[in-house]
């Protein structure tokens, strides 16, 4: 389907690629948000205060934000549009990222999305009442190979998502 259905047969618009966008400080899927990026021909920003090599891929990008709190939160926020895809563990940016439309996932694959970002909003603040009064222990459980192909089955069906409705 043409994006403009006046204009000619031969004449087709660019239509622009969604970027991934990974708050990339201590994110543990790096390399598959890469493999997937690759494979769909799709750029990649690693957002972090730094201490991430840089790659000669063209289509890998890396950028540096100061060390303050929630600078490369600001950044991917400012940067991301809607149909973008975001890769993040931080719930209080992902809920800023759902409101402008962003694909979001965590790590493990868990989509937020406008019916679910409540809830995990919600959940997030009650751990960490609970994690200030001594109620709980402040332990995340262990990233483990399920979560990894959990995650990249996830970016896989979200990039093929995002495509889509960028052709439509």
């Amino acid at each position: 389907m043409r994006a403009n259905p006046s204009a000619p047969w031969w004449f087709t618009e660019a239509v622009a690629l969604p970027t991934i966008y990974v708050d990339a400080d201590a994110c543990p899927v790096k390399p598959e948000a890469a493999r997937v990026a690759e494979r769909h021909g799709l750029v990649i920003t690693y957002v972090s205060n730094g201490g991430l090599r840089p790659s000669r891929d063209p289509m890998v990008r890396h950028v540096v934000v100061p060390g303050t709190a929630d600078a490369a939160d600001d950044w991917i926020v400012e940067n991301a549009v809607a149909g973008d895809i975001a890769i993040t563990a931080d719930v209080p940016l992902a809920a800023r990222l759902v409101e402008r439309e962003v694909h979001v996932l965590g790590p493990t694959g868990r989509p937020f999305t406008p019916e679910t970002i409540g809830m995990a909003v919600a959940m997030r603040n009650l751990k960490q009442d609970l994690r200030e009064s001594g109620e709980i222990k402040g332990y995340n459980p262990g990233f483990t190979a399920r979560d990894r192909s959990d995650f990249l089955q996830a970016l896989d069906r979200t990039v093929r998502r995002a495509l889509k409705e960028q052709r439509d």
